[in-house]
């Protein structure tokens, strides 16, 4: 489920708006909170405008759109859809409440009554579990309407913390195209070699006829 959510201006990392978590949750999220500030950090204007970012438990999803980042911490199995399709609705709702006042706004939780929309809409969000008895839940609604996620980039908390990976769309695409090589390469090494016990397949099974009638002819 989403557990915690946080709002800020991408070019600064100016908090904005953020739900308000309970002591527990507080707690349990400590460390995942301050791993959002280094991804904050880490966006420039060519960082991939969605990304998912795996950490322990959790996976931090964040969705860059108008110079705005909506970053939301959901459990690891919690569909990457849905918390997509919730960071949309909260895009829709802030640009069309607060967009014109993003880029003028200097002190931080300028916008702290963005929360009363959060949460509700975090409730139409909850535990794919919670689904009703009737078959109809919002979550049934939901997932008959949402987009494809598949292009959506993926990557560890390590990577960001001891590699130093990029959030870029460019690094993203060097690492793809990688990938891709490699497969590529595979490929044609295996082509090679059954290209080639195609072609020598022959002299070899008359090679071993031989020496079977030899040595049955001299033994």
């Amino acid at each position: 489920m989403v557990r915690s959510t946080i709002i800020v201006r991408a070019t600064d990392a100016l908090p904005m708006a953020a739900s308000v978590d309970d002591e527990q949750t507080e707690q349990a999220l400590q460390e995942h909170k301050q791993q959002s500030k280094l991804i904050f950090r880490r966006i420039t204007p060519n960082s991939e405008p969605r990304c998912s970012i795996e950490s322990g438990p959790y996976t931090l999803h964040y969705l860059l759109a108008d110079n705005v980042v909506y970053l939301t911490i959901a459990d690891k199995s919690y569909p990457r859809k849905l918390a997509f399709s919730y960071l949309e609705e909260l895009s829709k709702e802030f640009s069309v409440s607060y967009g014109p006042k993003v880029e003028s706004v200097r002190k931080p939780y300028a916008f702290v009554g963005f929360d009363t929309f959060m949460s509700k809409t975090a409730r139409l969000y909850q535990d794919t579990r919670a689904a009703d008895t009737t078959g109809s839940s919002n979550l049934d609604k939901l997932n008959n309407e949402l987009q494809d996620v598949t292009r959506i980039m993926t990557k560890n908390m390590e990577e960001l913390l001891w590699r130093g990976d990029s959030l870029d769309r460019m690094s993203h695409l060097s690492t793809s195209l990688r990938s891709e090589s490699e497969k590529y390469r595979k490929a044609a090494r295996n082509i090679n070699v059954q290209a080639l016990i195609r072609q020598y397949a022959p002299f070899g099974a008359v090679a071993l006829i031989l020496i079977i009638v030899l040595w049955w002819r001299f033994s």
